[in-house]
């Protein structure tokens, strides 16, 4: 059942005649956070969410009208509902959530504050999604009438059936001719370079656009981007640049966007983005840059990629595309937990030029 607001927000963009399928898979885990910026070792209580890369992805969607699906694996005891319903509260469609497993993924996150950075520690291991086989799921079923597939980088991480599940969905979607947009989203603590690489590169030839950080680009491709010091917000914007190209030249990709975050401190971010595709950006193009004052950063770069999934989609340009999604990943940095609950017309206002604040009366 969704809470009024939501229905409110989703029935007015479905009216707006956006509605279209759009499938994501992966992992929703249990997020148990520190209440305002405790630390671990003060607090004794814990703040609880839900969220996940692609299932944050679904969800900012679902806000945007679209018919979003998660496909996942959860258990059948209550926290593995507790998940369902968290998804099905913003609208997202859970007809391909698998029900079976042992356990829920749980991450525990601390915020941080000025110089203390954020820590997040997973307790993931045997988590129902890693179960999750190919032969468990009606690929035709989940991609007929869909529009687009979003995977990230997180779920092949996750093991072996995790992986080849992945591929097969990847298989499947282009079958039916299903755009499919793959976010990079490298994670030391799930595997090596080497192992992300050898695992990641053979999915790039299913990918239609390419999303990523400066790191995800080396550790999961072998692209840098030159000079670049993300903790000292120095950007090496040359480098940026020629990455873009090398890694659409490479792999083919029909476009690629790249996130471009200036650290200056945990609760200070620089955030903007840059694209390169074959209609309206034959040369890089970057986006507006927005000054942050992070409230809480996990989940920006998922908010940026459903911006871009949508503005891809609906926008008449691939430049507004961008603006799009870089000013829905900014406001999401001001809104606590793992969802971007930001309606079109917010995102719009903010893209438009308007990021005073001011109360909106």
């Amino acid at each position: 059942m969704l809470c009024n607001f939501d229905m409110y927000n989703i029935t007015q963009e479905k009216e707006k005649g956006l509605s279209m399928k759009v499938v994501t898979m992966g992992e929703i885990m249990l997020r148990l956070s520190t209440p305002g910026f405790t630390r671990f070792l003060q607090t004794n209580t814990f703040d609880i969410n839900y969220g996940g890369g692609e299932a944050n992805v679904a969800a900012a969607l679902a806000q945007f009208g679209f018919d979003a699906y998660f496909v996942s694996k959860l258990p059948k005891h209550e926290i593995g509902q507790a998940a369902v319903n968290s998804l099905r509260k913003f609208g997202v469609h859970s007809d391909y959530i698998v029900r079976g497993g042992e356990r829920v993924g749980v991450y525990f996150l601390e915020s941080g504050a000025s110089q203390r950075a954020s820590k997040v520690i997973y307790d993931r291991a045997n988590a129902a999604v890693t179960t999750l086989a190919s032969n468990e799921l009606d690929w035709e079923e989940v991609f007929h009438d869909c529009k687009w597939f979003h995977w990230t980088g997180i779920t092949p991480a996750l093991g072996a059936t995790a992986l080849n599940t992945v591929k097969e969905a990847c298989k499947a979607a282009k079958k039916n001719g299903v755009t499919i947009s793959a976010d990079l989203n490298y994670r030391a603590k799930l595997w090596s370079t080497k192992e992300a690489q050898a695992a990641m590169i053979p999915l790039m030839e299913f990918v239609d656009v390419c999303i990523a950080n400066e790191e995800d680009a080396e550790k999961s491709l072998g692209f840098n981007a030159g000079t670049t010091n993300v903790d000292k917000g120095e950007l090496d914007e040359s480098g940026y640049r020629n990455m873009i190209v090398e890694l659409k030249k490479k792999f083919g990709f029909k476009t690629v966007a790249i996130t471009l975050r200036e650290s200056f401190s945990a609760s200070r971010n620089g955030w903007s983005a840059m694209l390169h595709d074959e209609k309206d950006c034959l040369t890089p193009y970057r986006s507006k840059r927005y000054d942050i004052q992070i409230v809480d950063r996990v989940g920006g770069g998922d908010s940026f990629a459903s911006g871009l999934i949508y503005g891809l989609l609906k926008k008449d340009n691939t430049k507004d595309a961008l603006e799009y999604a870089v000013a829905a990943s900014c406001l999401k940095q001001t809104i606590p937990g793992d969802f971007n609950i930001v309606s079109i017309d917010e995102v719009e206002k903010l893209a438009k030029g308007s990021g005073s604040g001011r109360v909106d009366r």
